[in-house]
């Protein structure tokens, strides 16, 4: 759960690195919470409500988290907006999400691994 609230604490931080543990742990939680949201919110009767204000307070954390992501591989921030290109750049994205960190410090800063090992 720290995962969650560590993204959360960094609300518009989009220098640095994140670690591969700390993206992919904000996203199943940030998944999961989406899910229970969309469920009460369509209990209640509000559905596109409540749903649409939590989407809108993670919008940021998220890219934040995922721009700090790509830093961690050596590659700009904007590399996230491959995802625009249809199918293909969905794919690539989330391979260079899922892809190990650079162990080196490099121009984005040092190593996440080494500063909290």
């Amino acid at each position: 759960m720290h995962y969650y609230t560590d993204v959360l604490k960094k609300y518009a931080v989009f220098s640095g690195r994140a670690r591969r543990q700390e993206y992919w742990m904000f996203f199943l939680f940030n998944l999961a919470a989406a899910i229970i949201v969309a469920v009460v919110d369509s209990a209640l009767g509000t559905y596109p409500l409540l749903y649409a204000i939590y989407a809108l307070a993670v919008l940021l954390p998220g890219l934040a988290v995922g721009v700090r992501r790509l830093h961690d591989t050596g590659k700009s921030g904007w590399w996230l907006l491959i995802a625009l290109v249809p199918l293909i750049g969905g794919i690539w994205l989330i391979v260079l999400m899922a892809t190990e960190g650079q162990p080196q410090p490099n121009q984005y800063g040092p190593n996440p691994k080494a500063v909290q090992a």
